[in-house]
């Protein structure tokens, strides 16, 4: 009889097989109340921005489009992500939210995302289009990953897409085919491939940016609102989006710390 001589517990070596193989993870978010507090805040943000009285927060998450016409929603989501981006207990709550997957995929040292991200997609609305990419593409490193937080149910074109891996590194060696198509013609090319990352609120999925990913017209009743942010291992490659000037160390040890601050002594 063989010994398993694994270093991961087993739902741990089930979720990096799983990423390995697909590139991406969904999960179940442990940290509820943290997520509560997340969304909390940002209606109590979106309220103050559209001088609202009484409303629900969930009937405004789901039909935002009653409250806020198309014409001023690039200005209210930019509103929205400086208020995010100047808060500082938002960066600790969306760390909490993923840190143990965080932990499994990626490691325990990490670099976050400097700047919180807010996508806020309503029915029927071209105006928040993300086509295809890769992000590698525009000078990401291909160690990091995304987290994507959904806020509200996100299903078929509320979501978002991706070509798993396989797929993936298959359109990636025969690039040359696809290279001189449009947007719109490559989407086309390989639909049938891709996966939509269909999750409820309380879930949410970790992916690797190296793969094609994007969304579409948001063709349900209701409004999508997700968050994203980048992660990556502290010490893997940075591209040229560098340590300090759009990632920033969260989660150093303190044998790192030593090692950093160590110094040969002099003769």
């Amino acid at each position: 009889m063989s010994a398993d001589y694994s270093f991961f517990e087993p739902d741990e070596e089930l979720a990096i097989q799983s990423f390995l193989q697909d590139g991406w993870r969904r999960f179940v978010i442990a940290e509820r109340d943290a997520l509560t507090e997340v969304k909390d805040r940002l209606f109590a943000w979106a309220r103050e921005e559209l001088s609202l009285a009484d409303c629900d927060r969930d009937r405004f998450f789901d039909h935002t489009q009653d409250f806020l016409p198309v014409a001023r929603l690039n200005d209210f989501r930019l509103a929205l992500i400086g208020r995010l981006n100047a808060d500082p207990a938002m960066r600790p709550l969306i760390y909490r939210l993923a840190k143990r997957p965080l932990d499994w995929l990626v490691g325990n040292e990490l670099a976050m995302q400097r700047a919180l991200n807010l996508s806020v997609q309503l029915p029927g609305d071209d105006s928040s289009l993300l086509p295809l990419h890769s992000d590698v593409w525009s000078g990401n490193s291909p160690y990091e990953v995304v987290f994507w937080l959904p806020l509200v149910d996100c299903r078929r074109t509320k979501s978002m897409y991706l070509l798993p891996r396989a797929a993936n590194d298959a359109v990636m060696g025969d690039f040359q085919r696809y290279a001189k198509l449009s947007s719109e013609a490559f989407f086309e090319e390989i639909k049938s491939k891709l996966v939509w990352l269909d999750a409820s609120f309380g879930q949410a999925v970790i992916f690797s940016h190296s793969l094609i990913h994007g969304n579409r017209i948001n063709e349900e009743p209701h409004a999508r609102w997700t968050l994203n942010v980048r992660f990556k291992s502290l010490l893997s490659p940075y591209g040229t989006k560098e340590l300090g000037e759009s990632f920033m160390p969260i989660s150093i040890r303190p044998a790192t710390r030593i090692g950093y601050a160590y110094r040969k002594p002099s003769c």
